[in-house]
């Protein structure tokens, strides 16, 4: 009778210890849920740069990201220099609908040929940012593209090795063959630390596409670091990620945009469309090189682009 009463007596404890331990778990995924959120907070204080302008001037008024307003983003990869605002190394420009449930995504080319906006000149694109940093580039990239380019996200190249490492490197589709920078490269499906993925992203005199091959390693890289990033084992490195995006990203989003953007355009990122200019060619005028994209295809891409934001 005694042995029944001890057995009746365990029975009862096991589920106030398993409470205990939920309980514990609970409380201990609390603490680490607010250490990211609070980690992440920092980051985005130190990654935000907000520039004059309150919105674009092709905009009536600012985006609410509450009532799911399309909105766009300007991508700068930026090879800073000592004592230089450096070069706009690559511009890649995204349209976010989140009714559609997609994003739209174009690259433009750095030689493109266009109209410098505040500078009064025609020139490449890229040199937009060295003319007039990040403002002259967005402005720039709206004359161009005849949209708003409502933010923009800058990256340094070089300290972009620094996130392809804190994310425990990439993997990559290699299509190919090349050396750069030290290092040989394959084709077929590529394990890289920071270092190589740098390497990777910025090779294009080898490559027959030039800086259209170039663009598509950078977006390879890019999107790998998002894959990576959002995995369940680089949650326990969060530090190491949020000090290198803090440290090498800047942007006009705020901590709290970005927080309304995951909550009500997640479903977008499902779906994204890669826009390629076909039918640009290279020209040189007075012995410099320059890519023209042609008014019917630029037209096109522009028609594209107006429709996804709704405008």
């Amino acid at each position: 009778m005694r042995s029944d009463k001890h057995t009746n007596r365990k029975k009862r404890r096991w589920p106030k210890i398993l409470g205990m331990i939920v309980l514990l778990l609970i409380v201990a995924g609390g603490v680490y849920g607010y250490s990211i959120y609070a980690s992440l907070n920092k980051a985005v204080d130190t990654m935000h740069s907000p520039i004059d302008r309150d919105k674009s001037s092709k905009r009536t008024k600012e985006i609410e990201f509450k009532d799911k307003e399309p909105f766009s983003v300007l991508l700068l990869g930026v090879d800073e220099r000592k004592n230089d605002k450096g070069r706009s190394d690559s511009m890649i420009v995204l349209t976010v609908n989140p009714e559609t449930k997609s994003v739209k995504m174009i690259s433009i080319p750095r030689d493109t040929l266009t109209d410098i906006v505040g500078r009064g000149t025609r020139d490449k694109i890229n040199h937009a940012y060295a003319f007039g940093g990040v403002e002259m580039s967005m402005n720039t990239v709206e004359e161009l593209l005849d949209i708003p380019i409502d933010y923009y996200v800058q990256i340094n190249m070089d300290g972009f090795k620094d996130i392809v490492n804190a994310v425990g490197g990439v993997t990559v589709n290699n299509d190919l063959d090349f050396n750069y920078d030290g290092y040989t490269f394959r084709e077929g499906k590529l394990d890289l630390n920071g270092k190589e993925a740098l390497a990777f992203s910025r090779m294009r005199y080898e490559d027959p596409r030039g800086d259209f091959g170039r663009q598509l390693r950078q977006r390879e890289v890019i999107q790998a670091v998002i894959r990576e990033g959002a995995s369940v084992s680089s949650l326990w490195n969060f530090d190491n990620i949020f000090d290198a995006l803090g440290s090498n990203v800047k942007t006009n989003l705020t901590f709290e945009e970005m927080v309304e953007i995951q909550k009500h355009y997640k479903s977008a990122s499902k779906d994204i469309e890669q826009i390629q200019i076909k039918t640009g060619t290279g020209t040189k005028i007075d012995g410099i090189y320059y890519y023209v994209i042609p008014d019917e295809e630029l037209n096109e891409i522009q028609d594209t682009l107006k429709k996804h934001l709704e405008l």
